[in-house]
């Protein structure tokens, strides 16, 4: 070749139409994801997905671009840019990709861009994170001067060009952290269970999800946050552990997941190289930051940040930029289920952090994280009674997890129990209203056996420990605390503490059936409570006294108590212990005949309890509102058997039925039996079974008669109703095992449109493999006749 020839650069792309690599393992999931690209590489010349580490990014765009390639007729090329460390190696390794041997004596660049300028490809880059600036520049570059030239690029951190368009990839799919676990056949649609699934069946031949291993596996799926490289690595230990031995040894998760592909690239053989390499990206601020945040557990907002990270280097007026820095390169997410802005660290992302916060002696930060969250519970519990206890109990819902890591911190920290047992004991109307009485009784029975001086706040822990007892029915344990208290509260003349001994004994009194002494604690506790101006404690004893006279069947007693509640709710504009006024006097009215209206007082109470979501008051008021509506027509009896299911799953959260008011179970089982009678002992089962599958939402809007009773019939229904009619016919064809191509000949379309077809129902569905469709179809399908 002469010298002139050599020098000249082609424009004609070499005979192979691309360089995509053979896939080696199955793609699992991602059915929306790789639908989603798609559709944005025919919209836009640049898509760059990010996400963390090991979240699959690099697969996802290479299926992807399977997906798409008969749409780029010069082919689809790969540029790996993960091995590099130069910037200014990217053009070069962007023309080896394509063949260009660059012996011009024009830039590497001019050449480049003269091979795909008359070329219509897809060129994707991969692992640019390392190398932004050099990637950016080469992209903008190419898509100036090649107009038929389309870009995807995987990166930590996006390209930040104009035209991009930014695609943010997510965890896969994971079963819900409650109760109850999903079947084994359900647990298929998870993407990250199926992923596990799939290989650890190439390390273990014969592996299956059991009902023996099924929660092992959701536990391991949950606490890798849905990684694919996380989940990848764990299923490769299964060549000598179980699953169960697997989860045991996550806590040190950076020396179990060690065994990844030697083909691989170094930082993403192992778990900590992989985050290791993410550490490296960002700046020694933004090192700190990340560090510092380990501290919050579950989501935290931007002011917590703020607070709880600033200090020693790091102003708070630092934060916001440095947040926005660790969210760009994929160490903070986004919490999509906040309206306001609220962020998380992936759990092996915090581990890491929380490696290099004790690597960096940092005692500090801990502390003011307990300290930003014991003040904020001391906030919520003064503004218990005020307009603004909705938002502050809702608020202790959002950072429940912080909460719970306070009083992690003040149980293993020496010299923390007191500022344990004040937070855990302020939240006493927190526990009970979001059913997490187990829970607060561990905290507090834990608190206290380290806590024992003789002190008001011991005081104060023993009787919300008491009145936690109650709720869940254990009156004997709760009789002893209150017997300690009272000594307690006497000896320091704590009378706030001694009204509500007097109020729960009461309580304990009047379940032991002595109202008239019920009564008399209830008088002493409005006396203590009145002389100390606490509210709450006027209140409770208040509407406590009514539910006595009720029982007593004094019916000007009621109303005057109830009255005297609610009058004193109002002065301070008190809208939750109102409710439970309401909830008493809608009783009375009811036993007065007048149960139209007593429905609507009931109304009341439920939307209130709804607003605070007290679980508690709900399931009383849909009780009581099923007792009126058992005494009217039939389909309102059938409204009152989904009330009483709906209930009674709150009552299970709650862990007792009826809670502290098992006095009034006999209205209950008087409701059941008239319900029977009216329905018939079928259709109140099936009432009952569909208000048990109810959520509060939904439960609520029945209560108050805003919506039509489902049957599970008509849920099933419901969901069918998501496909095309043409999807149900091969959806329900999927049944019976038949191929694409059989289908095509049972319905006389092409065995292509068959395929489209299959292919719209597992994105609409989520699914992964035919099948999901057949076990889905055969459960959902309408039976017919």
């Amino acid at each position: 070749m002469a010298p002139a020839q050599r020098s000249a650069v082609s424009t004609s792309l070499p005979p192979q139409k691309g360089n995509l690599p053979v896939d080696i393992t199955t793609f699992v999931g991602r059915r929306r994801e790789v639908t989603d690209v798609r559709q944005l590489l025919s919209s836009s010349r640049l898509v760059t997905l990010t996400g963390a580490g090991g979240v699959g990014k690099t697969r996802l765009a290479l299926q992807a671009a399977r997906n798409v390639r008969r749409a780029f007729p010069h082919g689809v090329w790969v540029v790996e840019l993960g091995a590099l460390r130069q910037p200014g190696l990217v053009v070069e390794a962007a023309a080896a990709t394509l063949g260009i041997e660059g012996r011009s004596s024009r830039g590497l660049i001019d050449q480049l861009s003269d091979y795909v300028r008359d070329n219509h490809l897809l060129l994707v880059l991969d692992n640019c994170e390392h190398l932004l600036d050099s990637c950016a520049l080469l992209a903008d570059h190419l898509l100036r001067t090649a107009p038929r030239l389309t870009i995807l690029a995987t990166s930590r951190e996006a390209l930040n060009i104009t035209g991009e368009t930014v695609y943010p990839v997510l965890p896969m799919s994971l079963p819900e952290p409650q109760p109850p676990l999903p079947s084994v056949q359900a647990l298929s649609r998870y993407e990250a269970v199926a992923l596990f699934e799939e290989r650890a069946k190439a390390i273990r031949p014969g592996f299956t999800v059991d009902d023996d291993n099924a929660a092992a596996v959701v536990q391991l799926c949950r606490r890798l946050d849905g990684m694919p490289l996380a989940i990848e690595l764990a299923a490769a230990r299964l060549q000598a552990l179980s699953v169960e031995q697997v989860v045991q040894r996550l806590d040190d998760r950076y020396r179990l997941l060690t065994a990844g592909s030697r083909a691989a690239l170094p930082q993403q053989q192992t778990l900590r190289a992989l985050i290791d390499w993410s550490h490296d990206l960002c700046t020694p601020a933004e090192r700190v930051l990340w560090a510092r945040l380990s501290v919050f557990a579950g989501t935290f907002d931007l002011a917590a940040a703020e607070t709880v990270c600033a200090g020693d280097g790091i102003e708070a007026n630092d934060v916001a930029a440095l947040v926005v820095g660790l969210v760009s390169k994929s160490v903070l997410l986004l919490d999509g289920d906040s309206p306001q802005p609220r962020y998380r660290l992936l759990e092996t992302i915090r581990q890491y952090g929380a490696e290099q916060l004790t690597s960096l002696g940092d005692v500090a930060t801990p502390r003011r994280h307990r300290d930003y969250f014991a003040d904020l519970v001391a906030g919520a519990e003064r503004g218990l009674f005020t307009p603004d206890q909705a938002r502050s109990l809702g608020r202790l819902r959002r950072e429940h997890l912080n909460l719970r890591a306070l009083l992690e911190f003040c149980v293993t920290v020496p010299g923390e129990a007191p500022t344990g047992l004040v937070a855990a004991s302020g939240l006493w109307q927190y526990w009970p209203s979001s059913g997490s009485l187990s829970e607060g009784l561990r905290w507090l029975d834990g608190l206290l056996a380290m806590s024992p001086e003789a002190t008001e706040q011991r005081a104060w822990g023993l009787s919300v420990t008491a009145w936690l007892a109650i709720l869940q029915g254990d009156l004997t344990s709760a009789a002893d605390r209150l017997d300690e208290a009272r000594t307690l509260g006497q000896d320091l003349d704590d009378r706030r503490t001694l009204g509500y001994v007097a109020l729960f004994s009461g309580i304990i009194t009047a379940l032991h059936g002595d109202p008239q002494r019920a009564r008399s604690l209830y008088e002493e506790a409005l006396a203590y409570h009145r002389v100390v101006h606490e509210p709450i404690g006027i209140a409770m004893a208040l509407y406590r006294s009514a539910l006595i006279a009720f029982l007593n069947g004094d019916s000007q007693e009621v109303h005057a108590r109830c009255d005297e509640c609610c009058s004193l709710c109002d002065t301070y504009h008190e809208r939750w212990w109102k409710a439970y006024a309401l909830w008493v006097l809608g009783l009375q009215v009811w036993r007065d005949g007048d149960p139209q209206r007593a429905t609507a007082v009931q109304s009341d109470a439920v939307r209130r309890f709804h607003e605070v979501n007290d679980l508690l008051g709900a399931a009383l008021s849909m009780e009581a509102i099923a007792w009126v509506a058992a005494e009217g027509p039939r389909d309102e009896a059938c409204r009152a058997a989904t009330l009483l299911g709906a209930a009674d799953t709150l009552w299970q959260a709650l862990g007792t039925p009826l809670a502290e008011f098992t006095y009034l179970s006999g209205y209950r089982r008087d409701c059941e039996k008239a319900v029977r009678r009216t329905c018939g002992s079928k259709a109140y089962e099936s009432a009952f079974d569909d208000g048990r599958h109810l959520d509060l939402d939904d439960a609520v809007r029945i209560a108050l008669g805003d919506a039509p009773q489902r049957t599970e019939r008509a849920a099933s229904q419901d969901e069918w109703s998501l496909l095309t009619p043409r999807e149900r016919e091969i959806a329900a064809l999927t049944t019976e095992g038949l191929s694409n191509k059989e289908i095509s000949a049972r319905l006389v379309i092409s065995q292509r449109t068959a395929e489209a077809h299959i292919e719209h129902i597992l994105v609409k569905l989520g699914f992964s493999s035919r099948s999901q469709i057949a076990a889905w179809a055969a459960e959902h399908q309408p039976t017919t006749g």
